[in-house]
């Protein structure tokens, strides 16, 4: 529910302003793969009617781009090795202390590659929350852009998947705001724009924890499609008619479309989730 809950946001967004909604795949975290997740995902979206324009991208197509992009870092020295052990880090501060930023490592070694961060104050506006702005290496510190295990990370594949779809516009939920700092930092050392953003509130259960897989929230019944779309735009403060609740999903996306006011979740990091008769 909180995937598509996000999902009928940015589709919602992309359809009211004559833009194209673009569906990526990230699926380069090998490990955690699935065989059927993708295929999950794209027959979710169609029978909710959530259908996306060009091809479906998916990240492990681009893996080329993203070692360039890691070289080309590399070639600014914006980037170093990494061997602390998890264990090392598990007693640290949340923020990296810099333990191999200024040690020689041995290329044989197992190590991620951090980016070295800058002592100074960043900003953005979102189009929800307001004007953020944040201290990148007091805040985040040296974040790793390549894993010990040589996965890219998410921060540095999203933006190399965005300059080259040719984004220019993010709606996502609001724990990836703290992505979005440590992602224009990334857009500016590679000489790439910056998307407007837009970070929409979590659905969250009635003790306050996010809906997602990681905490057992239950899956979006295609089966109740017009009820659960009807729900999601309750969530989404779009206040849609009575008469709805039993429509057709079609009418239901149209209406949907037709009057998004995404500005009813200014300031709102979180929704507290409904049942299906509410």
């Amino acid at each position: 529910m909180g995937s598509l809950y996000t999902a009928l946001a940015s589709y919602l967004d992309a359809r009211a302003n004559d833009g194209l909604w673009l569906l990526r795949i990230d699926d380069i975290d090998t490990p955690r793969n699935r065989p059927w997740a993708s295929e999950g995902i794209l027959n979710c979206l169609q029978s909710f009617g959530l259908d996306w324009d060009r091809e479906v991208d998916y990240q492990s197509h681009h893996l080329d781009q993203y070692e360039q992009a890691i070289v080309e870092l590399q070639n600014q020295h914006a980037l170093y090795a990494c061997t602390c052990s998890r264990s090392l880090l598990a007693s640290s501060p949340l923020i990296y202390p810099g333990h191999c930023r200024e040690k020689a490592q041995s290329a044989d070694r197992p190590h991620s590659l951090r980016l070295k961060s800058v002592n100074i104050s960043m900003g953005f506006v979102d189009d929800l929350q307001g004007k953020i702005t944040q201290n990148l290496a007091s805040e985040h510190g040296d974040f790793i852009v390549k894993r010990k295990d040589g996965i890219v990370a998410y921060q540095l594949a999203c933006v190399i998947d965005d300059q080259r779809q040719a984004v220019n516009r993010v709606v996502r939920g609001y724990d990836l705001l703290d992505s979005t700092l440590k992602q224009r930092y990334l857009q500016d050392l590679l000489g790439y724009g910056s998307p407007r953003y837009m970070h929409i509130p979590l659905i969250v259960d009635t003790e306050g924890y996010k809906l997602s897989k990681q905490t057992h929230a239950e899956a979006a019944n295609p089966n109740q499609a017009g009820p659960i779309l009807f729900l999601l735009l309750t969530l989404l403060k779009q206040n849609p008619p009575a008469h709805l609740r039993l429509a057709r999903r079609a009418s239901i996306l149209e209406w949907a479309i037709e009057n998004w006011q995404p500005g009813y979740l200014l300031n709102t990091q979180a929704v507290t989730a409904l049942p299906y008769n509410q």
